[in-house]
């Protein structure tokens, strides 16, 4: 007995260590758990339950994505306002007709009907309407840049969510291996207590470790759920599927240096670009509230058929400004400009903030990836090894066992975590502009 129990526990302890006859065991393991494709979904039990792609997922939130509509629901008012500040202002036109009755006066007038037109029309002033047209077009080229900025962040917010998902059943993944390998170990150590081979306080170690593999899988099974419900929600889906993320984790670029990338979204970022045109906007608002001030007159003409005589006139009236200079709007009109202007500043500070702290973390994740493959990770799967086989000759514990076991799966979920943190490095990187995929 105790001899086939020694062999089954070096066949449970290679098991997870094996790798393709011929090549490392170790590369061939971590390619296993750590860049495994994520399509671990049963659609067959769940139908509702839809894999997609990243370009999948990019196009189902152009189509449906709320934010999207909105931002060109904000260029097509802006156009409409392009036209509005081109329209002239109508002329206006009158009619009246009445009855003229005559008095007992020495010379009364002549009874009869009386006929009176009137027409009017305001005159505008040109350098007010070159202000509010030029004012208008800028608007107009401020909403396409929101436009495109908006697209920017409804295509990254997708690609969180989507690789997100793919985060969270790696974990999960993980975890139920984790789960087996604990449950296979814990069996065995059941196996030798009941034929006396081992005390009970050993399998009583076994089950706790048991126990808290559990919760580690029921915990990664609630927080995909939560993840793919975030996807659907960033795609704006209507439908009651849900949707499966299908990609890798694994993604690195070729990174220029900070200062190129730097300059490079300050030319090109559709924010700063945005601010820019409404900073000019509220400049051309100014000098628009500047030329009110001069009085915007009206020609008229009237023509008036009475009973006896008839008479036409023309004439042209325009407001004083004795009272209002437009000192109010013109003052608001500068306080726009300052407030823009600063806006437009902190929006600068803001993408430089954004672009160094995503550059740094792409760095940081990427030299932790790299060290953890080069040796965290071989050196725990060396160290479970060595803990089950010591086990097996009766040279260490089962807690000896299982702190290995744990730390091999405290450093795989490690070497999970710093990839996540690179691929958000590279989205935020994408929605700054500093890099093209």
């Amino acid at each position: 007995m105790r001899i086939i129990l020694s062999l089954l526990f070096c066949l449970g302890a290679a098991a997870p260590l094996l790798g393709n006859a011929n090549g490392d065991p170790v590369a061939q393991d971590t390619t296993q758990h750590l860049a495994i494709a994520a399509t671990g979904v049963d659609t067959s039990q769940n139908p509702k339950v839809t894999p997609i792609t990243v370009e999948r997922a990019l196009a189902l939130a152009e189509q449906n994505s709320p934010l999207l509509k909105e931002a060109e629901a904000a260029v097509s008012r802006a156009q409409a306002g392009i036209q509005t500040a081109r329209a002239y202002s109508n002329p206006s036109v009158e009619f009246l007709a009445g009855n003229q009755s005559a008095r007992s006066i020495a010379t009364p007038g002549v009874p009869g009907t009386l006929w009176h037109y009137s027409a009017s029309q305001p005159i505008e002033i040109p350098t007010e309407r070159r202000n509010r047209i030029s004012s208008s077009k800028l608007e107009y080229s401020g909403m396409r840049y929101r436009l495109q900025g908006t697209r920017l962040s409804v295509a990254a917010d997708v690609k969180r969510a989507f690789y997100d998902v793919i985060w969270r059943k790696e974990q999960l993944n993980q975890a139920k291996e984790n789960l087996s390998l604990v449950e296979d170990l814990t069996h065995r150590v059941r196996l030798e207590v009941e034929v006396g081979e081992k005390g009970k306080l050993e399998l009583t170690r076994a089950e706790a470790e048991q126990a808290r593999a559990r919760v580690a899988v029921r915990s990664a099974d609630v927080q995909l759920a939560n993840a793919r419900a975030i996807l659907k929600a960033a795609i704006g889906s209507p439908s009651e599927e849900t949707f499966d993320a299908e990609g890798l984790l694994r993604d690195s670029v070729a990174m220029q240096p900070l200062n190129e990338l730097r300059q490079q979204v300050l030319a090109n970022h559709p924010a700063l670009s945005e601010a820019n045109a409404l900073t000019e906007r509220t400049h051309a608002v100014v000098q628009q509230e500047q030329a009110r001030r001069i009085p915007q007159p009206s020609v008229f003409g009237e023509y008036e058929k009475q009973p006896d005589i008839t008479f036409y006139r023309f004439g042209i009236s325009t407001s004083l400004p004795l009272w209002d200079r437009r000192k109010g709007p013109i003052a608001e009109a500068k306080a726009e400009v300052k407030r823009s202007e600063a806006i437009s500043q902190q929006r600068r500070l803001e993408i430089t903030s954004a672009l160094e702290r995503a550059y740094d973390q792409y760095q940081i994740s990427n030299e932790q990836i790299e060290g953890l493959e080069a040796g965290s990770l071989r050196e725990a799967q060396a160290a479970v090894e060595a803990a089950r086989s010591a086990y097996k000759f009766g040279e260490r514990g089962i807690l000896e066992v299982l702190d290995a076991q744990r730390v091999l799966y405290g450093v795989r979920s490690d070497l999970l975590d710093a990839m996540f943190a690179r691929r958000s490095a590279l989205i935020d990187l994408e929605e700054l502009g500093a890099i093209q995929r």
